[in-house]
Formats: C-alpha cells, structure tokens, sequence
C-alpha cells in the first residue's frame, strides 16, 4: 500500500506541474496569436485553478489511502481530517477565483441550466 500512496503522491504532483506548464503554454500561444493580455490572463487562471483543484484531489487520495490503510492512528486520522479542510476552503476559494461566482450560485447564473440542475432547453449560441 505504500507504493500505492506514493503513486498517487507522484500522479498529484505531476498534474500540478503539467497542468500549470499546459497553462502557461496555452496563454504563450493565446499571447502569440495576438489576444488580448486580459483574456490570455483570465484563461491561464481557469487552467491553472482546474489543475490544482485535480491535484489536490489527487494528493487527497494519497492521504486517505495512508491514513486508513497504512498507518491507521488518531493521530494520522486528525491530520487527514485537518487536511480535508484545508483542501475544501482551497477548492471552494479556487472555484470561486476560477468562475467568478460562488458553488450555490452557479445554476441561477449559468443561462443554459436550469435552477434545478435541469436543462431549459435554452441553447447559448
């Protein structure tokens, strides 16, 4: 089990770094193609926040998988617990950062969804 720990240890980190890599090459080249700066700038934040939210999640796993398989102390299970909640304050905070609006009100502000999580059948074009 720990070589599966370590696994996606390596897996987490390696989305982060490929992912903020991807997200400076693509503003690079939004750059190049003669964007505007405020769009590339928006764009490499979303990326950039979609990669780190993954590799959180990834690492989270890795923590999960040590603190209930390998080494299953309250001590372990506290620090999992503490992690945890820094881990949702970080994706709620990136969420936010990355969409512009807060989790709850996604679905009243996205014109294609439905507040119910629905569809309205209403296409953007």
């Amino acid at each position: 089990m720990n070589d599966a720990v370590k696994a996606f240890e390596v897996l987490g980190v390696l989305i982060l770094i490929l992912g903020g890599f991807l997200a400076l090459v693509g503003c690079v080249i939004e750059l190049a193609r003669g964007g505007a700066p405020s769009r590339a700038f928006d764009e490499v934040r979303a990326r950039l926040g979609r990669a780190i939210l993954l590799g959180l999640e990834i690492l989270v796993v890795a923590d999960i998988i040590r603190t209930i398989v390998v080494s299953p102390t309250l001590s372990s299970a506290l620090t999992l617990g503490l992690i945890v909640v820094v881990r949702i304050a970080l994706s709620f905070a990136i969420d936010v950062e990355v969409d512009g609006v807060a989790p709850w009100r996604k679905a009243t502000t996205d014109g294609s969804r439905h507040p119910s999580g629905g569809s309205t059948g209403i296409e953007r074009s």
